[in-house]
């Protein structure tokens, strides 16, 4: 195929030995498979802020320290350059996110490099040697879908030891592979410590992914991960060897009805950007 113009220049580098095929097309990104020595791979092609549709990126961003204080400036000012310097940060934070959980033993592809807001990682297949589906393409027996989501929620815990929260999980952006769910998608990964939206953003991703495996394993309905992981974090308790149970004891003796309404209000607005995703997932890819 022609090379787009964007991977050019990591062809003329020799990073890129060819471009095989578009692999799909999103609001945030362009990814296509190609071939670099004897190995595929592929280049995720971040689109520009103009053409990203991303939305309340500031929740998401909330918390990023930048160490280069001219750079920090100039992204406050809103000037040429720190609009420039805020898409190379936004587009580091992927690369960043991926080393940092690779390290920490999450199933996620292995990165190889960011050039020229080019990610390059690596392929994730299935057993057949295809490119892997996304999980919203999959069905699974009841028995599969409970040890999955049992593997999921334990990448999540293991995100969260390494600091960091998704913040956008959910059966889109999860490939299945023959060893089970790899997490992809990660610029809007927040660090759980500086972000006052963190809780809510972990609850919001195992939320997504229970719903989601609970339609083939009902049961998973009633485990309260979030809960459990979350308060292990705030104990200090949380460490990448723990065994989850999926069960925690909430205390009803003092119930606040103002916070139980907030609550019931995330949830609807929960399911108005599932549905919303489930809506873009339908557009037509390259």
């Amino acid at each position: 195929m022609k090379t787009p113009k964007r991977l050019r220049p990591l062809v003329e580098d020799g990073l890129i030995d060819e471009v095989i095929c578009p692999l799909m097309s999103g609001k945030e990104a362009d990814v296509f498979v190609v071939r670099c020595g004897r190995d595929t791979r592929c280049a995720k092609v971040y689109k520009d802020a103009m053409k990203r549709s991303f939305k309340k990126a500031a929740q998401y961003t909330e918390g990023r320290k930048v160490r280069n204080s001219r750079r920090a400036r100039a992204m406050e000012k809103g000037s040429k350059f720190g609009k420039q310097q805020q898409e190379e940060v936004w587009q580091n934070a992927e690369v960043d996110a991926l080393y940092r959980l690779d390290r920490a033993g999450v199933r996620v592809p292995q990165p190889y490099g960011c050039v020229d807001g080019v990610l390059l990682m690596e392929l994730i297949t299935d057993e057949d040697g295809d490119v892997a589906p996304r999980l919203n393409d999959v069905t699974m027996s009841a028995e599969q879908a409970r040890e999955d989501h049992s593997q999921i929620m334990h990448d999540v815990m293991r995100m969260l030891c390494a600091g960091l929260i998704h913040g956008d999980l959910s059966e889109f952006n999860v490939l299945v592979d023959a060893d089970g769910p790899v997490i992809i998608d990660l610029p809007q990964a927040v660090f759980a410590a500086n972000n006052n939206n963190a809780q809510s953003m972990l609850e919001r991703d195992v939320s997504n992914m229970t719903t989601y495996y609970s339609m083939f394993a009902p049961d998973l309905k009633s485990s309260r991960y979030a809960q459990e992981i979350w308060s292990l974090y705030e104990a200090g308790d949380l460490n990448p060897e723990l065994e989850l149970t999926g069960q925690f004891d909430v205390d009803y003796d003092d119930a606040d009805v103002d916070a139980v309404m907030l609550e019931i209000k995330a949830a609807l607005a929960e399911e108005e950007e599932r549905l919303e995703r489930i809506r873009d997932a339908d557009e037509p890819e390259l």
